[in-house]
Order: structure tokens, then C-alpha cells, then sequence
């Protein structure tokens, strides 16, 4: 499209419509106290003592259905990491660093205190202040294995109790809640995953008969959707359908799935790979793996405690380990590689029409954080194949940059102002790939702060894009490299520098991370973010971020084998805020380099004014 002429922009901003992310306040600060009471009241009359509330499914997404947002619905707190604590006379809601600010403004003080879900765990918190001889309920499906030990452990030191509750009760005062999603699964075309369903159970059978189980577990519908070359709807934003599977060493696999969502040829294509069955299923053949005495394998981080205690209470054998699909998924094959390049041209050349846009506009004054996220999720929409934002769009001007997860709703939306920093990160799911992307923007002249403190950030990116480091290597090895020049300056940033990223699946994907809890190797063929920041509380935040891909070094005669990132994301990034003397030659010819390669491959999408625009914004710093 066009840049617009100056009077233009309001007839253009009235056509911007977000079509899949909604800017309302889902909950009111005031609903917390009476919903507490509420949930009290019904704790007593359970005779319990208290309860734990994980913003959690039965299935551990990270993004969860509405019916089951409880804890967004008990404490107002919208974010994708937290676990609210509720006792007769306190109750605490734990968030890690992304969200301290974003609690802070959602959550209403007077009902619940608000403590880091990482340095200051609710077990540690149960264990020092649960009441001798209390019964803390919790709800055995929102739980993992692990989780729940850890739980059982604190209130057994504190002199209680972990006691199971049949039917969570949350549900019992949630009088309004909404129905189980039931979105229509679809096929994923051979021509996106690059390898048929059946070869891949083939693969998982084989690492199967290595670790002697009769039958895996596969919890996540991540997992389930991949293996079956399967999409749906369920779930905000990650095209998964919701589902549990057992495959067993021999025979055809058990899909449990609820069957209004498959059409006749799905369900055709479907039943012949595997049994598919109604979800209430799962239990009966659980129980009966159990009594058959199988040897059935779980992930205890990633499986509902339900399920491991439906095998070995009928006598079954639980066998614990990481889950043998995620290694399997996070390598991606050519077909998935080839189209995650192809996302990454149409995502880079409608983000850099965006950014032209917003670069000619927003110094006006007249922009909206609210108008921003619907004029790139129309540029986005404009590319004919968007299925949807692969998260809601993080997009904070000033402040509100450094909330790291800001979310804008129709209260908090606010002007973008001259002189300000503006921060926007969002993706889009494609069905050859996802997109994962945040640049920040100079709205105006940034002070002389902003740059250095930009140009920290962009060192440590551009110190892992150019990291070369053996096969094997893990991301914990690889994250202080993106924060060494911040930490010189007695600054840093409370979150990981980078996370996988799914084949048109979740933008959040493990096993693999650059972060210092980042313990998987990283193997080629995986992808994964590459976004360091920077976040001054009430002032402005900084990131960067790309995806990159991990690849063979190009090193000569290496005496062991060398990977390096290949950069797939492609847009400019804002050299105004750039100060040139932090940076060292080598990283000004990184940045001149993938400046050149973002002109030269985004110039033929692009209209004449963009290309324009493109050529100067990737042209500011020296040529080397």
C-alpha cells in the first residue's frame, strides 16, 4: 500500500480493524474482593484451608481458552505466567519479572500482595507461611507431576497438607463461565510439514523402544498437532486443537479428541493412523494401562498430575522423562525451514511497510498505541495469507514500553508523543511459518541516554547474531553474551535473551532457549528468538529482536563441528538510535550487511515510496 498523504491518515486509520486481537479490559479491578469472598466461602464449605490457582489448562498451554482464564478471573491479572495463593486471611499472586509492572496495574492491592514467581517461589512461600495443620486444595489437572510434589513438600515442612479437590472451585463461583472451544481441526498440507504423520510416529516409535516404555504419553497439544500433521483453533493465537494421544511401542495410537470438531474427511484421514476417541476415553484407558501393570511415559514438567496418578494407583509403572517429541519438532526438516523463509520475506516486507508508515505519521502527535497494533495487523492481514497474530502485539510508547508484556486495552491506550521510545513486538502465524519480531522506534530525537542505552542492547544482538560455537552448545553458554556490554554498565533485562519457535504452531516452543535456565543443546535446523532489551521502569524499554536459525558455521576446516545463526527476520532496524562510537567495526559491517540484505530482498515487494523510505533507513550509518 502506498504511504498516505497527510490527509489521508484518518480515512486510512478508520480502516485498520484488528480482526484477532481485542483492546477490552477483560477484568475489573473491583471484581477481585467480592470473587475472593466467593471463593472462600466455598473453600469452607469444602474444609479447606486454602487454595492454589496456576494460570494453567489440563493441557500446560501457555495460552489457555477463556474458560479456563480462572486466575485472570480471580485476580485480574492477564498475563501468560502467574500462580495466585489463597488462604483465609491472605492471599498472594506470584508473577515473574515480565509482568511485576503489568500486576502492579491490574491487580488490586487490598485483596492480593504481589511476589516474584522466581525468586520467591509459592512453595518457599507455603512452606514459611501455610498454617500448621491446613488443608490446601488444589486442582490435580492444572498440575504437573513435578509441580505438585514441589507442593506437597512445602505444605508437608509447614505441618499441612496438599489435598486433591474434586472439581475445581473456582468453577463453582464462576457462575458466567464460557464454554470449551470447539474449533474445527484442519489438515496441515504435506507441503508445510515436510514430513507425512506416519513416518514421523515411525521415528517416535524408535526412540520409543530405547527407553522401554509400552506406551508415551503426549500431554501437550502442541506435540499431538504436530505428530498428526494436525491445526485448530482452541487456543488464542496458537493454532493447535486441543487433544491428548497415547501411543503405544506396538499397535495404532489413541487420539482423544472431541469429535464435533472433525469434519468427515478430517475424521477419515484421522482413523487411519489412529484410534480416535472422545476425551472422557483418556481416563478409562489410562486406568487400564495401569491394571495391564504397562510401563507408561510421561514428562513430569509438562503432564497433568491426574494422569500419573490414574497409572499408578491401578498398578501401572510410571516412567518419568523430558518429552522425546519436543527435540523432534524443534528440528526443523527442509520443507519447514524453506517456509519459514518464505513467512519471514512477506512478514519483513509488511512490518517494513508498517514502519514507513508509522515513521511519516507518528511524529504528528496523533497516534494511538491502539491505532498502531491495527494499522500492522492490517499491513500483516494485507499479504493474503494471515492466519493469525502469533501473540497479541506488544505495542508501548514511553512507559508502556516498559512493561515488557503490555498489553494496550481501550483504558490504558495513550498518545505516542514526540520524544518518546516506542516499542512494538508482534508476529503472525502463516501456515509455512511464524513470525516473531520487535523493533523500537524513535518517535522525534532521542536523548543521548536512549542511544547508549540502545546501542548496549544492539551489541548484545548483535553478539549472538554473529556467535559461533560447537554443536551441542546450550543457551544458558550463549546468553551472557547478550548481556555483557549491559552489564558493564550496571544495567540488564529480566528475561530470557531468546526462546524456540514452532512451525505454525506456538511462537514459544521448547526444548531449546538462549537464557541462563537454557539447559538443551541447540541442534541445527532449530529456530529461535534473538531479543535482548532493555526496560527503565516509567521511562521508555528497548528490544530487539529476530529470529534466527541455527546452522552449520561457515568455518574452514573446523576441528569439531561449528554452528552459527542464521538472521530470518528482515526489517530495518532505527539507526537514529544508534550511537555509532559504542560500536566496533566488526558490528558496524554486521549492521551494514544485514541492512543491505533487507534493502536488496524487501526492495521488489515493496511500492516506490516504502522503497524509498527502506533505502535511507538502511543507509543512516557510514557504508563499510
Amino acid at each position: 500500500m502506498p504511504l498516505p498523504a497527510v490527509g489521508e491518515t484518518h480515512k486510512l486509520l478508520r480502516m485498520f480493524e484488528a480482526h484477532f486481537q481485542s483492546f477490552e479490559d477483560r477484568i475489573a479491578r473491583g471484581d477481585s474482593a467480592p470473587r475472593l469472598a466467593a471463593l472462600r466461602a466455598e473453600l469452607k464449605r469444602r474444609g479447606l484451608d486454602g487454595c492454589i490457582v496456576p494460570r494453567a489448562d489440563r493441557y500446560q498451554n501457555e495460552y489457555v481458552p477463556p474458560c479456563a482464564e480462572r486466575l485472570a478471573w480471580l485476580t485480574g491479572f492477564t498475563g501468560s505466567a502467574g500462580v495466585a495463593v489463597v488462604l483465609a486471611d491472605r492471599a498472594v499472586l506470584f508473577v515473574d519479572g515480565r509482568y511485576t509492572v503489568q500486576a502492579r496495574d491490574e491487580v488490586d492491592a487490598a485483596a492480593f500482595a504481589i511476589a516474584h514467581l522466581v525468586e520467591h517461589p509459592p512453595p518457599a512461600w507455603l512452606e514459611a507461611n501455610l498454617p500448621d495443620g491446613a488443608k490446601l486444595g488444589y486442582a490435580p489437572w492444572l498440575h504437573t507431576v513435578d509441580g505438585a510434589e514441589r507442593l506437597a513438600k512445602a505444605c508437608a515442612a509447614a505441618g499441612g497438607s496438599l489435598v486433591a479437590v474434586d472439581g475445581n472451585p473456582i468453577d463453582a463461583c464462576w457462575h458466567d463461565r464460557p464454554p470449551p472451544p470447539r474449533g474445527a481441526v484442519v489438515l496441515h498440507d504435506l507441503r508445510y510439514a515436510g514430513e507425512a504423520a506416519a513416518t514421523k510416529l515411525a521415528r517416535l516409535r524408535a526412540d520409543m523402544q530405547k527407553i522401554s516404555a509400552d506406551a508415551l504419553v503426549v500431554s501437550d497439544p502442541q506435540a499431538v498437532c504436530w505428530l498428526f500433521n494436525i491445526r485448530g483453533s482452541d487456543v488464542p493465537h496458537t493454532p493447535v486443537a486441543l487433544a491428548f494421544a497415547l501411543v503405544p511401542k506396538a499397535g495404532r495410537p489413541s487420539l482423544y479428541i472431541d469429535g464435533r470438531k472433525l469434519g468427515d474427511d478430517v475424521r477419515h484421514w484421522l482413523e487411519n493412523l489412529a484410534e480416535v476417541q472422545a476425551p472422557g476415553d483418556f481416563e478409562h484407558d489410562l486406568a487400564a494401562l495401569g491394571r495391564a501393570r504397562s510401563a507408561v511415559r510421561l514428562d513430569p514438567a509438562a503432564a497433568p498430575e491426574v494422569i500419573a496418578r490414574l497409572v499408578a494407583e491401578n498398578g501401572g509403572k510410571v516412567l518419568r522423562g523430558s518429552d522425546p517429541i519436543a527435540p523432534l519438532k524443534a528440528v526443523k526438516n527442509a520443507v519447514e525451514i524453506a517456509g519459514a523463509r518464505a513467512a519471514h520475506l512477506r512478514d519483513g516486507a509488511a512490518v517494513t511497510r508498517f514502519l514507513a508508515w508509522f515513521d511519516r505519521e507518528a511524529p504528528r502527535g496523533k497516534l494511538s498505541e491502539i491505532d498502531a497494533v491495527e494499522a500492522l495487523e492490517s499491513f500483516r492481514r494485507d499479504t493474503g495469507l494471515l492466519k493469525d497474530v502469533s501473540f497479541p502485539t506488544i505495542a508501548g510508547a514511553g512507559a508502556d514500553g516498559a512493561i515488557v508484556h503490555y498489553r494496550v486495552t481501550r483504558n490504558s491506550n495513550r498518545r505516542i508523543a514526540p520524544g518518546e521510545l516506542f516499542l512494538v513486538d508482534s508476529g503472525g502465524q502463516y501456515e509455512d511459518g511464524t513470525t516473531d519480531i520487535t523493533r523500537t522506534i524513535a518517535v522525534g530525537t532521542p536523548s543521548a541516554e536512549m542511544r547508549k542505552n540502545f546501542t548496549l542492547v544492539l551489541k548484545g544482538h548483535i553478539a549472538i547474531a554473529r556467535a559461533v560455537y560447537p554443536d551441542g552448545t546450550t543457551g544458558a553458554q550463549l546468553d551472557t553474551l547478550a548481556r555483557q556490554f549491559l552489564w558493564q554498565a550496571g544495567l540488564d533485562f529480566d528475561h530470557g535473551t531468546g526462546h524456540g519457535v514452532g512451525s505454525y504452531l506456538s511462537v514459544h516452543e521448547g526444548p531449546a532457549r538462549i537464557s541462563k535456565l537454557g539447559t538443551a543443546p541447540l541442534k541445527r535446523g532449530m529456530i529461535l528468538s534473538n531479543e535482548p532489551g532493555y526496560y527503565r521502569t516509567g521511562a521508555y524499554g528497548i528490544r530487539i529482536e529476530n529470529l534466527v536459525l541455527v546452522s552449520e558455521a561457515a568455518v574452514a576446516d573446523p576441528e569439531k563441528p561449528l554452528n552459527a545463526f542464521e538472521t530470518l527476520t528482515l526489517a530495518p532496524i532505527d539507526a537514529r538510535l544508534i550511537e555509532p562510537r559504542l560500536l566496533t567495526p566488526e558490528e558496524i559491517a554486521w549492521l551494514a550487511a544485514y541492512h543491505r540484505r533487507v534493502r536488496e530482498t524487501l526492495a521488489p515487494l515493496l511500492d516506490a515510496p516504502t522503497r524509498d523510505w527502506l533505502t535511507a533507513a538502511t543507509t543512516a550509518l557510514a557504508p563499510v
